[in-house]
């Protein structure tokens, strides 16, 4: 490997803009913002919008309701009928 060409890796802390969540994880990403962690060490802190904590996906709470209801409107648009409907 060559020297002097590859970024540094180190321990960083993410954290989720939206929950506050926190988690020490590796990387290469550099930051001028820094945080106290949990084991009294000083870490790089980068700023992400979505994490694990906050994606739908993770969370279960995903939103089925716009799906459904645009099923609904193409169904009313092009006179389907519900197979539940009598």
């Amino acid at each position: 490997m060559k020297q002097g060409i590859h970024p540094e890796y180190r321990q960083v802390v993410f954290m989720d803009t939206t929950t506050g969540y926190k988690f020490l994880s590796g990387s290469t990403k550099s930051s001028d913002e820094t945080v106290e962690w949990e084991d009294g060490n000083t870490y790089p802190m980068i700023r992400v919008e979505i994490s694990s904590d906050s994606h739908p996906f993770y969370t279960g709470r995903q939103k089925f309701t716009q799906a459904d209801g645009a099923v609904a409107r193409f169904n009313k648009k092009y006179g389907f009928k519900d197979e539940n409907e009598g």
